[in-house]
């Protein structure tokens, strides 16, 4: 597999922030649309934790290197929180560990089972189970570069895009690491392939989708996806999703926008 692990591992650090001029919003605030977007990546991003504790219950917990990148993982991920939630916080708007619990207990029975379908669902698959984990997590974080970086474009603040290109940078990495895995993985099973794509086809959905009200995705998802630029932007990770070993075809973000009656 090209990603290496180990370099990934000494060199993750978080995200930094302290050198920009947040108080730049003071003056030039964000729309209050804008705001309701980032709120939205805020609390994704601190919800990492909860997917890392689903995910540990299933075979990828095994494989070293997949649990020396989940523990780096949900650490960037933790500091995507913050350092949205500081531009959050000069705009007035707190998003902080009491919001977050307070959104897991709305979940309340579905919170609690997600581990447990989890780890049923991977004693079933077996170790093919970890090329959908690994398939379902590069689908997510092509998914929220493209997200951070259609943002940054449609927003055009200077200092929003400098924080969103910092952090698409890392989940740059993210991606390598997931891509890299399932091919390998998908490439020498056939059962993995199938499953596979059965999982996506079937139950992939817009990252957040499991955590926030259908009119916050649908919200964000035309905000950022919206137009022949929005479209364009999803056909592109479709196509990367496509390319993976017997996922052709595939247009799993294109299906979701049409769902959700984004044009």
């Amino acid at each position: 597999m090209a990603f290496d692990i180990d370099r990934y591992t000494a060199t993750s650090e978080r995200v930094a922030f302290d050198d920009l001029d947040l108080d730049h919003f003071r003056v030039h605030p964000l729309p209050q649309a804008t705001l309701r977007t980032l709120r939205y990546m805020t609390e994704v991003e601190y919800h990492t934790v909860c997917y890392t504790r689903d995910l540990l219950t299933t075979p990828s917990h095994g494989e070293p290197e997949v649990g020396a990148f989940l523990t780096m993982w949900n650490r960037e991920e933790f500091w995507h929180g913050e350092a949205l939630a500081a531009v959050l916080a000069v705009h007035g708007v707190t998003v902080d560990y009491d919001a977050l619990k307070a959104a897991r207990l709305k979940l309340g029975w579905r919170d609690r089972l997600d581990p447990i379908k989890q780890s049923i669902a991977g004693a079933l698959v077996g170790r093919d189970f970890i090329a959908v984990h690994m398939s379902w997590g590069a689908a997510n974080e092509w998914s929220a570069i493209t997200a951070y970086q259609r943002m940054a474009e449609l927003e055009g603040d200077p200092v929003l895009a400098e924080l969103l290109s910092r952090i698409a940078r890392q989940e740059a990495r993210h991606v390598a690491f997931y891509t890299s895995q399932a091919r390998a993985r998908l490439a020498e099973s056939e059962r993995a392939q199938k499953i596979t794509r059965f999982a996506l086809s079937k139950f992939w959905a817009p990252v957040g989708s499991s955590i926030q009200p259908k009119s916050e995705v649908e919200h964000v998802m035309r905000a950022l996806m919206g137009g022949d630029a929005g479209r364009r932007a999803a056909r592109k990770v479709d196509d990367s999703i496509a390319a993976l070993p017997g996922m052709a075809g595939l247009t799993i973000v294109q299906d979701a926008l049409d769902g959700l009656g984004v044009r």
